[in-house]
């Protein structure tokens, strides 16, 4: 495993102190999807590579579109360039990328002989992501902190059991009813691959992780709670609390999980990423905590397409999502209710690179002037 050699400290820790709840003087911003197609660079770096998985597998492209969006706007992190399918294509289930398609499996997982044969891969065959997390540290020189990542359980399952993206689910939730049994047993494993890969993520440089539970939503009330945030309490009973000497903030993201932000506040994690759906004054007052006491952070939750609307639009829509935050607190000696900006999915491919540097600006200068 290549570790970073003497890693230099964080220059701007803003995004990490937002994590641990603790007081800021502005609201961090980074973005989903941050390093991606919307980015002129990204297109050239993507063709020269000749495909998505040969940019994703190559350490050096990974890492200079990783550091693409860091030239272009002030984020306040970097999150390493990959997919969340690597787990799953080092299982054998043979990832490819169409253009305009999206992601496929060659090799479902389907029947009991395909579930059985299923086990948590050996992680040198993932070792082109752990390669490009200590380049990508390594780079950054301490700017700010790297944000390593992995798809939850259920959703890595869902594309596992389907084969590819899907509009219904059937496939999915046809195993999840009928055969409960084999659905578990797919869980499991993964459970303990994310956490094995997290881990390693971290050993290798990545200062936050975050668990992408992208398909929790498509649940029902109950399944949710037996098959998707089960499984990522287990991910998160196995992680890595720190590294180094430094703490490892922990975020769960789950598109579509606002009505069960209770049940997720359990969870044994710093931050909760919310869609664009919940209201943050609202998820504030459920799971965020009073000044002195325990809570979450959150994260979130612009709808990505304010990016297609004008300017001023841009930055009036960024103003109503850290007014409906409210105010974060200012007690430096403890923690308390904060906030860390994001939009509520990933960025669109068809975004104006130039809206992207507006929201950024405004969600700087405006949360400075909130604070006094």
């Amino acid at each position: 495993m290549t570790e970073p050699a003497a890693p230099a400290p964080v220059r701007n820790d803003t995004f990490l102190r937002a994590c641990w709840r603790q007081a800021t003087e502005h609201t961090p911003v980074w973005l989903m999807r941050q390093a991606g197609r919307y980015l002129p660079e990204y297109c050239a770096t993507r063709a020269r590579a000749g495909s998505f998985m040969g940019l994703a597998t190559n350490v050096d492209f990974a890492t200079e579109v990783t550091l693409q969006p860091l030239a272009r706007y002030p984020l306040d992190a970097a999150i390493l360039f990959s997919d969340i399918l690597t787990v799953p294509d080092a299982m054998g289930l043979g990832l490819s990328f169409t253009q305009g398609e999206g992601p496929r499996f060659a090799h479902p997982v389907r029947d009991e002989a395909a579930v059985a044969a299923l086990a948590v891969p050996d992680m040198a065959k993932l070792r082109y992501v752990f390669d490009a997390v200590a380049s990508i540290r390594g780079a950054l020189h301490g700017r700010v902190p790297l944000i390593g990542f992995s798809g939850s359980p259920w959703t890595l399952a869902c594309y596992m059991v389907e084969g590819a993206g899907s509009d219904d689910y059937r496939q999915v939730k046809t195993m999840l009813y009928s055969r409960p049994d084999l659905m578990h047993r797919i869980l499991q494993v993964n459970a303990d691959a994310v956490a094995l890969y997290l881990n390693t993520q971290i050993e290798a440089g990545a200062q936050a992780v975050m668990v992408f539970d992208s398909w929790g939503g498509v649940l029902a009330d109950g399944a949710f709670q037996k098959f998707s945030l089960g499984y990522t309490a287990r991910v998160l009973q196995q992680l890595k609390k720190e590294h180094n000497g430094q703490r490892i903030p922990r975020i769960v993201f789950t598109k579509g999980g606002g009505q069960w932000l209770e049940a997720m506040a359990a969870l044994d994690c710093e931050v909760l990423g919310l869609d664009w759906t919940v209201n943050l004054g609202q998820a504030r007052a459920r799971v965020g905590g009073d000044v002195g006491g325990a809570g979450k952070a959150l994260q979130g939750n612009i709808d990505p397409n304010v990016l297609f609307a004008q300017p001023e639009q841009i930055r009036a829509e960024v103003a109503k999502v850290l007014e409906g935050f409210g105010v974060p607190h200012a007690d430096t000696t403890q923690c308390g209710p904060t906030h860390i900006f994001n939009l509520g999915h990933g960025i669109s491919q068809f975004t104006p690179p130039e809206h992207v540097a507006t929201l950024v600006h405004a969600v700087h200068e405006y949360s400075r002037k909130m604070r006094g």
